[in-house]
């Protein structure tokens, strides 16, 4: 299983993605191909996303049973922390950074 998430890019490139997945929302791909095409389909968005951004994830044996890989301008961050990866949405702080914003706070 494979999902491709663009962001700005240009409408060509959709379509040609629409050739091998299924978009059900706008800019959203989904699908069953080959290690193989999930590559070819990886090379050919980075290639054509000009200032747009690509997400991909696919299954795979891991702990998480996928992966997942991020290439531009995208509203998400990957971050990978102690082999898992995650999501960061820029400009919000993680949970331990408000605690200690908290406790500085009640230090004063």
């Amino acid at each position: 299983m494979i999902v491709m998430i663009l962001e700005k890019v240009t409408t060509g490139l959709r379509g040609e993605l629409t050739r091998w997945l299924i978009e059900p929302h706008s800019g959203i791909f989904v699908g069953h191909v080959s290690a193989r095409v999930r590559e070819a389909l990886w090379d050919k968005c980075i290639q054509r996303k000009r200032g747009g951004g690509v997400i991909q994830i696919w299954s795979t044996n891991s702990e998480q049973r996928f992966a997942i890989r991020m290439q531009g301008d995208t509203s998400r961050n990957l971050v990978e922390v102690e082999g898992l990866q995650l999501i960061k949405i820029p400009g919000e702080f993680p949970k331990a950074d408000r605690l200690n914003l908290l406790l500085e706070d009640q230090d004063k």
